[in-house]
């Protein structure tokens, strides 16, 4: 594997978590959050197949698969745009082009971090449906779902942050940050909404 080429999502998860630990950002914090939202992803699916006598339950199925592809793609954008970064940030600081470099590659990741983003929004819906309808021996599947779902939201939140501080450090205006702004206050609502379930649904393991 090249080192100048992200590790694809398509990895084996031990190989992918070992380029994980390497110091190349590509992947980094961005797409193990969009990892988790895949785990998520597929875990609701698992809930969903469960209960096969609820037609709600097997549309949310197929939705959740589309979610799962649609997430790791992001994380294998998220992988490249880290890259882009990381070669923009490692520019001379005499380059009178890397203040450009920068701002541009942080807004291109903050995109990235937004997709992962809408994901997790997404899946928010799926998780309160099934939180709902599905069977009771389901339950801590279903919590700890939900609890890789905030997690993966706030890390998504997390990296939007940066990149917009980033991007702001570097000559963005103002106008151009506003948008992901307000994904970064939505993404905190999601979050929250997420670790409620988790939290009400164990609740009902220590009935």
């Amino acid at each position: 594997m090249s080192d100048d080429a992200p590790v694809s999502a398509s990895t084996p998860l031990a190989d992918w978590l070992a380029e994980l630990a390497q110091p190349t950002g590509a992947p980094g914090g961005g797409a193990a959050s969009a990892v988790l939202l895949a785990t998520s992803a597929a875990l609701l699916r698992m809930v969903a197949e469960y209960t096969p006598d609820d037609a709600r339950a097997s549309e949310c199925a197929e939705r959740l698969a589309s979610r799962r592809t649609e997430v790791l793609d992001a994380a294998h954008t998220d992988g490249l745009r880290s890259a882009e970064l990381g070669a923009a940030l490692n520019r001379s600081a005499d380059d009178p082009d890397r203040d450009v470099r920068v701002r541009d590659a942080a807004c291109a990741a903050a995109r990235a971090s937004q997709l992962i983003g809408h994901v997790g929004h997404a899946l928010v819906s799926e998780l309160r449906l099934l939180s709902q309808i599905s069977k009771p021996p389901l339950a801590a599947d279903v919590a700890v779902a939900a609890a890789a779902l905030a997690a993966g939201i706030s890390g998504a939140a997390i990296n939007l942050r940066a990149d917009l501080q980033l991007a702001r450090r570097h000559g963005a205006a103002s106008t151009a940050v506003t948008e992901f702004q307000a994904e970064v206050r939505s993404l905190g609502i999601a979050r929250s909404a997420a670790a409620d379930i988790s939290e009400q649904v164990a609740e009902i393991l220590d009935r």
